[in-house]
Parts: C-alpha cells; structure tokens; sequence
C-alpha cells in the first residue's frame, strides 16, 4: 500500500455517526503510529481534505470533499437515480436496501433506504463496507476488473465469530458468487445480519458498486430466500442500465 493510498484510508474512518475524530482515536483505527498518522493528517489538511477544529482539536472531512462531491453528483448524479429504486425494492420486501460504490479496498455507501419496520437492520450513509465480511463486497468482487479486487496484502480483519478471513474459503465464496449472479452473508458483518447482493456493472461489464439487502438473519427464511433473490437481481440490473453501465458481466 502506498504512502498516498494509506493517507486517502484515513478519510473512511469519518462517518455521519463518527464526524469527527481525535488524533490517538484514529491512529488506533488505522493500525498507523502516532507520528504517522500526524504526517498524514496534515498532508490531508493541506490539500483541503481534512479540517482541525481549533477548539477541540478533533478532525473532521474538509470542504474540498464537498467540492468533488458536488461535481461528481452533477457530472455522474446517483442520489436521485438510485434512491426510488432502493425504494421499490424496501416495498417488495419490507427490508433495508443500500446501494454501495467502489471506493479503494472498500465500499461506500452512497444510497440508503431503511425499512419501516420496528425491528430491523440500521445502516448510514457513507459507511465504509468491507469487502471480505459483506455481501455487497462479495458480490463486487467476483465481477470487478481485474486489479480493482482486494489488494494482495490486505487484511482479512474478523468483524464477528462468522467474518471469512481465510484466503481459500472467501475464493470458494467469490467463485459461488460468480456462478450464482448475486452474494450473501450470515453474520459476517455483524451479529444477527443477513445480507443479499448483486452487483452494478458499469459500460464495461465490470462492476462497479453493488445493490443489496439487510434483513435480521432470524427474518429470512429457506422459503423467502429466493423471492429476496429475484428482487435483488433484478434490481441490479435496473440500475446498472440507469447508471449507462451494461447489464450482464464483462466475458
């Protein structure tokens, strides 16, 4: 991993419910040192892409961010695309549906629609996914181009008792996703989470992102599996033609 690859991780710590973040608070979460975290995070503010409250002495996302987000949003827009179709889906099975882009060694969370329900599965905007432990992550990474899966020395980090952190057995899941078009997970992400996706291509036949749902794992049964199926595959094919991306996988 490169120095400019590591400094870019940093920002993915940040997240609505975590906005701003200490020094020591951060190195922890990285895995980086004090003193190497500070170089970067300094780096980072001198380009406008992390800010340091005086007072607190916390970092929290620069305004450089909101700048690339908004010309992105223009130039490529997703919110008022992907949101009705998450709903459509939150209709057909009463579960949270979340739509995630490639970003680096992980998922982002750009679109989110949570189910009405009492009981179910909470999720935030802009959360970092990781590949290894989610559904959508598998599911992006049995169609993703060649070189854009995980890195070759990444960390298979355990997030429950069920994360997938051996290199043969998340193969063996990524193959079946390949075969099947779509990817789930049991509690690999978190406790009592059962995750279902498919991926988005973009107008290469690669995927970019993926489109999924989270239920409470004691909801889904053999017998509404593959109705949730159907959906999500669907879905994903819908939105990968919104997006001008192609509707089947790359050959």
């Amino acid at each position: 991993m490169t120095t400019i690859d590591r400094a870019l991780a940093l920002l993915e710590h940040f997240s609505e419910t975590r906005p701003a973040i200490g020094l020591t608070q951060l190195a922890a979460l990285s895995e980086y040192d004090k003193a190497t975290t500070r170089r970067m995070l300094m780096a980072l503010t001198r380009c406008g892409y992390i800010e340091q409250d005086r007072a607190t002495k916390e970092y929290r996302l620069g305004a450089a961010l909101v700048r690339l987000a908004r010309v992105r949003e223009a130039t490529f827009p997703i919110q008022s695309i992907i949101e009705p179709m998450l709903r459509k889906i939150v209709e057909a099975t009463g579960e949270t549906a979340h739509f995630s882009l490639a970003c680096g060694a992980s998922l982002a969370t750009l679109g989110l629609v949570e189910s009405s329900r009492a009981h179910c599965v909470r999720l935030e905007k802009g959360e970092a996914l990781p590949l290894h432990a989610t559904a959508s992550g598998i599911a992006f990474l049995a169609f993703a181009a060649p070189g854009n899966g995980l890195p070759p020395r990444a960390s298979l980090r355990a997030f429950t008792p069920k994360t997938v952190t051996d290199v043969a057995k998340l193969g063996t899941k990524i193959a079946a996703a390949r075969r099947n078009g779509w990817a789930s997970s049991v509690d690999g992400y978190e406790d009592g989470v059962f995750g279902l996706a498919a991926p988005v291509f973009g107008a290469d036949g690669y995927a970019m992102g993926a489109v999924a749902i989270a239920a409470p794992s004691s909801r889904v049964t053999t017998r509404l599996e593959p109705r949730l199926r159907a959906v999500i595959t669907d879905a994903a094919k819908e939105i990968s033609q919104a997006l001008g991306g192609s509707s089947e996988a790359a050959a």
